[in-house]
């Protein structure tokens, strides 16, 4: 872990190899994290999602997280972009858009944007409004949702009790119901 942290901030530092590095030492949690995402679909699905979210997370040199929990955080909330980006371009073609659909090769995603796309739209929207009055509660739903993760293995990450995080999901949960039934 001391050896992750260390690279992270050499990372952060803008140093590509500790960067790369960190990818390549995480790649494995990163794979975990996307086929939650993506619900268990094909091993080849699952690594193209990754590789795209390492190509957001290192589009701008410098890798901007504090520590491995702090990376995986910031992994969930560039997973949850790639999805709601990607049901948006699909909703827009429905529509008559001429836009061109970046293709991740994920029927999962296809299928979130033909079969359920307002969905998960209306739950962004409410994920969004939830960020605005508490935005731990708000990562907290990233990274359960979007990136997967348990409560025990977010306790971990985030080095709270796995007691006041299924309180905080609770909440969490009560609220994006109250938002998008009365969407």
């Amino acid at each position: 872990m001391a050896d992750i942290t260390e690279l992270i901030g050499k990372a952060r530092d803008g140093d590509r190899q500790a960067s790369e590095r960190v990818f390549a030492l995480l790649y494995d949690e990163l794979r975990r994290l996307a086929a939650g995402q993506l619900r268990g679909e094909a091993a080849m699905r699952t690594t193209s999602l990754v590789h795209e979210a390492y190509l957001k997370l290192a589009q701008h040199g410098a890798l901007e997280v504090n520590d491995r929990g702090h990376y995986f955080a910031v992994a969930a909330r560039v997973m949850r972009q790639i999805v709601i980006d990607h049901v948006r371009a699909r909703a827009a073609l429905r529509r008559g858009g001429n836009q061109q659909v970046a293709s991740l090769d994920t029927t999962a995603l296809q299928a979130a944007a033909e079969d359920r796309g307002e969905e998960v739209l209306a739950l962004d929207d409410a994920l969004n409004r939830l960020a605005g009055l508490d935005a731990p509660l708000a990562a907290l739903v990233e990274m359960r949702f979007y990136a997967g993760l348990e409560l025990a293995e977010i306790a971990s990450v985030q080095g709270r009790s796995e007691r006041s995080l299924k309180r905080d999901w609770r909440r969490a949960r009560a609220f994006l119901q109250r938002e998008i039934a009365g969407a």
